[in-house]
């Protein structure tokens, strides 16, 4: 019993036919737990010095490297009506394969001879216009041909002053010698008529000098007479200089204002030949347009309209196309805090949706069913969803990504970032600091690591 009194009474009974008594004897905590407890906190101690892989883990979703290698949806350029499908969902398709053709709705299209009739009126606009360009032309020489016209005349009208003013000059020499012989004239006759009144000459000879004297003046006054007429006629000459200037300068303004006009007519014949053409030519594009071809090699995947008959819009989503060859990509969104540890040529391991995997958190690269990407692309800006957007591809240096992965699917992408302890790890989770910031540097060719080498800010 306890024995907490002098009075014992152990002896009364007998203490092997009672089991708890055997039980009170033994140990509560044997050797063999003591030993596990210790080996478990060894092992928890030894693991705090364990590499820990820090890495930054997002959602992602599969696309294509290449934007013109994601699905496309094919749209009518313009609108109108079905009237027959060449192909189905599910089919494949090359370039230039036809999908589906549309008739015409509009009513200002619906003539059939509309090509034929526009290249008619281009051929009349291009006729107009190159009699118009015709009329310049010979404008332009009418022109040139009054402007050499002026110049003859006004050449003709200096001849004809010059002429005038040699006969002047020659008309006012012989002014000056009949003025000299009249003033000799009047001398003898007043010598005459002296020796007339003494009775030495005879009356004759008075009247024969009186003749000369007065036939002299007369020949004077016609020479005055003459040369006066003379520069009359070179006033009206210089006069009639300015006459033909002004005539000839009217005619080839009217002539040039003539040809301004043709040309501005040439001009809008010529501008209505470019408006005709471009109708013409968007005439020619739109009924090309009324089949419907693949611009690229792919498969049909879904029938966006259907039916024969039904008015489509300009705009409208008519199939969807998937190429048959593209290139694999993922794009994923990380939080702006990781933002600064990203950068192009990083490794990142991926995990498709519905593709078997095994992922150990710490270590990443012993994990089982995830493929190796690298980023290549980093946005510059925040997207809606207030994450920034990262671009992976495939790692040519590792295995391939799986060809049964499609384009839209779901994929868990782990960035993989500094090596470190686990004790690190947990310490720094503990504190709820960021991931170590550190900077990859460049794979060396000669060395074929399965990981690339880091170094550490």
């Amino acid at each position: 019993m306890l024995n907490i009194t002098a009075n014992s009474i152990n002896h009364l009974f007998d203490k092997t036919k009672y089991k708890s008594f055997d039980l009170l004897g033994k140990k509560s905590v044997s050797n063999y737990m003591l030993k596990i407890l210790v080996v478990l906190g060894v092992i928890m101690v030894a693991s705090m010095f364990l590499p820990w892989t820090q890495n930054v883990r997002s959602k992602g979703y599969v696309t294509t490297v290449n934007p013109y290698d994601r699905p496309q949806n094919i749209q009518a350029l313009l609108g109108g009506r079905v009237e027959q499908w060449y192909v189905k969902e599910g089919q494949s398709v090359n370039v230039g394969d036809t999908i589906l053709k549309i008739s015409e709705v509009k009513e200002e299209y619906l003539d059939p001879e509309i090509l034929d009739r526009t290249q008619g009126q281009i051929t009349a606009k291009t006729e107009s216009a190159a009699a118009y360009l015709q009329k310049s032309q010979n404008l332009r020489e009418q022109y040139d041909a009054l402007k050499k016209g002026l110049a003859a005349k006004l050449e003709q009208n200096d001849l004809k002053i010059k002429q005038i003013q040699f006969k002047i000059t020659s008309d006012s020499m012989n002014l000056v010698a009949a003025r000299a012989k009249l003033d000799i004239a009047v001398a003898q006759l007043k010598r005459i008529d002296t020796l007339y009144t003494q009775g030495i000459k005879s009356l004759t000879d008075l009247e024969a000098k009186r003749l000369s004297q007065q036939e002299s003046a007369a020949k004077v006054t016609a020479l005055e007479n003459k040369i006066n007429a003379f520069r009359n006629d070179l006033k009206n000459l210089q006069v009639n200089k300015t006459t033909i200037q002004n005539d000839y300068l009217n005619k080839m303004a009217k002539s040039e204002s003539d040809r301004m006009s043709a040309l501005s007519n040439m001009y809008d014949s010529q501008a209505n030949v470019d408006k005709l053409q471009s109708s013409f030519n968007s005439y020619s594009v739109r009924q090309q347009n009324y089949i419907i071809t693949s611009p690229i090699d792919g498969i049909v995947t879904k029938a966006l309209q259907s039916g024969i008959g039904e008015i489509i819009k300009a705009g409208d989503k008519i199939v969807s196309i998937v190429p048959d060859t593209y290139e694999l990509g993922v794009e994923m969104y990380v939080e702006p805090m990781d933002m600064p540890l990203l950068a192009k040529g990083q490794r990142v391991m991926v995990q498709f949706d519905g593709w078997p995997a095994i992922v150990f958190s710490g270590w990443p690269n012993s994990s089982y069913g995830t493929f190796v990407g690298q980023i290549f692309a980093i946005d510059q800006f925040i997207s809606d969803n207030g994450k920034y957007r990262i671009m992976i591809q495939q790692d040519p240096n590792e295995n391939p990504w799986p060809e049964q992965v499609r384009i839209g699917g779901g994929a868990n992408t782990i960035t993989l970032l500094k090596d470190v302890s686990v004790g690190y790890e947990l310490w720094r989770q503990l504190n709820g600091f960021p991931p170590d910031y550190y900077e990859p540097i460049e794979n060396n060719d000669d060395l074929k690591n399965k990981a690339p080498l880091r170094k550490v800010k």
